[in-house]
């Protein structure tokens, strides 16, 4: 991430799919609260499912090289996650993979992390400023760039979230809410921002000494 290079040691990637399933399980109650307000009101529930879908397969992904095991995980989410987040999240990881096995050399993160991201606005047709998780990831992967600290990242993931509920939805199902959405954090935008915390004071946790 930003300027991490592209490794990850089993136990690694092992404590990061147990942190983000943690931080979902704890939330859960909240994205679907969120989601009721303009949605279906089952984000919460269809991400729990994909964490542990995830979780279920922990041993065999934490064994695989760094690219092929987001593959695995995008897939993963794919087949487990409901509505549209399945297919946004694991498009989302799947083309992270894609572009980091295309490298011979060591790639930096936030690279690849930029291609998938517009990977994910083309398949949900979609841009920043569209009340989405595209809110979240765009601010993420700039931050990444820029090679800032994990603790402004978070903060960063975060405010971003915040910032979704003075937007209008463009896309999805609160987008026929239309102005009725203002006021409302978009769950997406959320969960994503749950998920970069839980990866970034992970990381910041276990960093090498």
């Amino acid at each position: 991430m930003g300027g991490y290079q592209v490794q990850a040691e089993p136990v690694l990637l092992a404590g990061l799919i147990e942190a983000c399933r943690a931080a979902i399980t704890a939330n859960s109650d909240h994205l679907c609260a969120l989601d009721r307000a303009i949605g279906d009101g089952d984000h919460g529930t269809n991400m729990q499912r994909g964490c542990e879908a995830v979780s279920a397969e922990e041993v065999t992904v934490s064994s695989l090289p760094l690219p092929e095991a987001l593959e695995r995980i995008g897939l993963t989410l794919v087949m487990s996650i409901g509505g549209a987040a399945g297919p946004l999240y694991g498009t989302l990881l799947m083309e992270m993979g894609r572009e980091l096995r295309k490298s011979d050399r060591e790639q930096d993160f936030s690279l690849a992390l930029k291609q998938a991201i517009d990977a994910v606005a083309r398949r949900g047709r979609s841009n920043a400023g569209d009340k989405t998780l595209l809110d979240v990831l765009y601010p993420v992967q700039d931050a990444l760039a820029q090679h800032s600290p994990l603790t402004d990242i978070v903060r960063r993931a975060e405010l971003s979230a915040r910032l979704t509920g003075a937007m209008k939805a463009m896309r999805g199902r609160a987008s026929y809410l239309g102005d009725r959405s203002i006021g409302h954090v978009d769950p997406g935008a959320s969960s994503c921002a749950l998920l970069t915390t839980a990866i970034c004071r992970y990381l910041e946790e276990h960093r090498p000494e």
